[in-house]
């Protein structure tokens, strides 16, 4: 075999080893540090629209608790796709205080407006957290027709974090299936990559 034949056999190799590298890298990244998520309804607008492209932190979710204002992916309380189903009888006019007991295995994507311990109501889709009412810039209004009183308080469990959209009045989230346990969190969304109109940080 001629030294060119080696060496363009060589090369071949090469080029696969470094692909194949390449490869394992792109799915350790998504599978540990950073994933892409497409944002499937209109319970985020305005801050994100429909079809729009966000990248997830997978691990700095797992270094420090999520804080109030972070936006999050995670997996809802099995029943929130399709029945908003809550996991006990809320009191009259709260929100659900209780999910059910096990997650969905599909993802949303929502923004954390009380934390563990929190006491939270919702007035004409206004949070009232520990008897303040929350300073909501990014919030889209309810109009007049949607559901959004909640104004019995109740009290976040140990552990878990209260999920609403930014659209009080088109997200289905912890006001009617309630908070989320810390372990059903993916990751906190920081970014936008597309359309490339709107590409930025969260």
């Amino acid at each position: 075999m001629s030294r060119r034949a080696e060496s363009s056999g060589g090369s071949i190799f090469e080029l696969i080893v470094v692909v194949g590298f390449a490869l394992g890298l792109a799915l350790a990244i998504q599978a540990f540090l950073i994933k892409p998520y497409k944002i499937p309804s209109e319970s985020m607008v305005p801050t994100l629209t429909v079809g729009q492209r966000v990248l997830v932190n997978r691990i700095g979710d797992r270094i420090g608790d999520p804080s109030i204002g972070d936006v999050l992916v995670f997996h809802p309380p099995s029943g929130a796709e399709d029945e908003n189903a809550c996991g006990v009888d809320p009191p009259a006019r709260a929100p659900c205080p209780k999910p059910t007991r096990d997650q969905a295995a599909v993802t949303y994507i929502k923004r954390v407006v009380a934390l563990p311990g929190d006491r939270i109501a919702i007035e004409e889709g206004h949070v009232i957290r520990n008897g303040r009412r929350a300073q909501e810039s990014f919030a889209r209004p309810c109009g007049p027709d949607d559901d959004c009183d909640f104004p019995t308080e109740i009290t976040v469990p140990a552990d878990h974090y209260f999920m609403m959209g930014d659209n009080r009045g088109g997200s289905d989230d912890s006001r009617y299936w309630g908070p989320v346990p810390r372990d059903w969190i993916i990751g906190g969304a920081f970014a936008t990559y597309w359309p490339p109109g709107r590409v930025g940080l969260l």
